[in-house]
């Protein structure tokens, strides 16, 4: 999924105009409509902008405003954080812009659209969280706790891709971002996707919060293989599963996100504490934001404790062989 240079210029200038409201709840425009090939497509102007049959629905500033933000994410800039006054709802909504034309946040009616939402945050927080079991707050009040990996171990740097996404000397391809990118051939991909140097700045993700939100929805929006749904796809009901999908219990829902996201690290080993506190992450932010847990579907789609891994690892493969 390749982001325009021109539609990341919006995004800056969009950082400007919403760091410029008081509060961050900028109501969206009335939508231009017309008709394409039979279909009605709208452009918003700023936030969905584009003409986009997605346009035409709700945008995300219209159900998740400020407070909903800081609802969800309580805890961020207390003092032991370690991402203070990095992470806000105006990088988060401009990042998404970039977004909202293909689906994110604007698919189908307002209850999909506020679960998505609640979903893709609830990887994010439960990725970016430094919660434990008696934090204040409780556990789940934690999220954007980072913007980075602490205490990396490796620069994770792969020379297999030395002639795509080669490393840059002196880089760093420790995790950095909402959802934590790792490897140098991550960054390389998401940085040619959204038309910045990442490869030889790696740094940039944990320099600007809009960046690091967007090369987020970016991963959630772009399926690794053709022949697999992406998350975004998958949560949202576009994916139809095959008999093998079936087969290997694998259904649209929160369930099968985690799956494409994180694979045989979290999935089909039965409802393991790594998994559930996904799971926690998303039913606390569906409550927090007026939808209901219970919207969350019966334990097959809201986990993946008994699915095959769609990407399964070779140490897995080779333990099942």
């Amino acid at each position: 999924m390749k982001i325009s240079t021109a539609a990341l210029a919006v995004a800056v200038v969009l950082s400007v105009f919403l760091g410029a409201s008081s509060d961050g709840d900028m109501p969206s425009t009335t939508p231009r409509v017309k008709t394409v090939r039979g279909k009605k497509v709208c452009d918003r102007g700023w936030e969905c902008k584009g003409w986009s049959q997605y346009c035409c629905n709700l945008t995300i500033s219209d159900f998740f405003q400020t407070y909903q933000f800081e609802n969800l994410f309580s805890k961020r800039n207390t003092p032991v954080a370690h991402a203070v006054g990095f992470w806000d709802y105006q990088s988060f909504i401009t990042a998404s812009a970039l977004f909202q034309p293909l689906g994110f946040g604007t698919t189908g009616g307002k209850l999909m659209q506020m679960k998505e939402i609640a979903a893709f945050l609830g990887h994010v927080g439960s990725k970016t969280t430094c919660g434990y079991g008696v934090a204040t707050g409780g556990p789940l009040a934690w999220g954007l706790c980072y913007n980075r990996e602490m205490s990396p171990m490796q620069s994770y740097c792969d020379d297999y891709y030395k002639y795509t996404y080669p490393c840059t000397p002196g880089a760093e391809y420790y995790g950095r971002g909402a959802l934590p990118i790792y490897w140098n051939y991550n960054y390389g991909a998401a940085g040619e996707a959204l038309k910045v140097d990442l490869l030889n700045h790696p740094e940039y993700i944990e320099q600007n919060a809009t960046l690091a939100f967007q090369a987020a929805i970016w991963r959630w929006m772009t399926a690794i293989k053709k022949s697999q749904p992406s998350a975004h796809d998958a949560f949202v009901g576009n994916w139809k599963p095959t008999k093998n999908d079936t087969l290997s219990k694998r259904f649209p829902g929160f369930g099968a996100t985690m799956n494409i996201l994180y694979g045989d690290q979290l999935c089909g080993q039965g409802d393991i504490d790594a998994m559930n506190t996904i799971v926690s992450h998303y039913q606390y932010y569906l409550d927090l934001m007026g939808v209901g847990r219970e919207e969350a579907g019966p334990h097959e789609v809201l986990t993946c404790a008994e699915q095959v891994a769609f990407n399964p690892t070779k140490a897995a493969v080779t333990a099942s062989s």
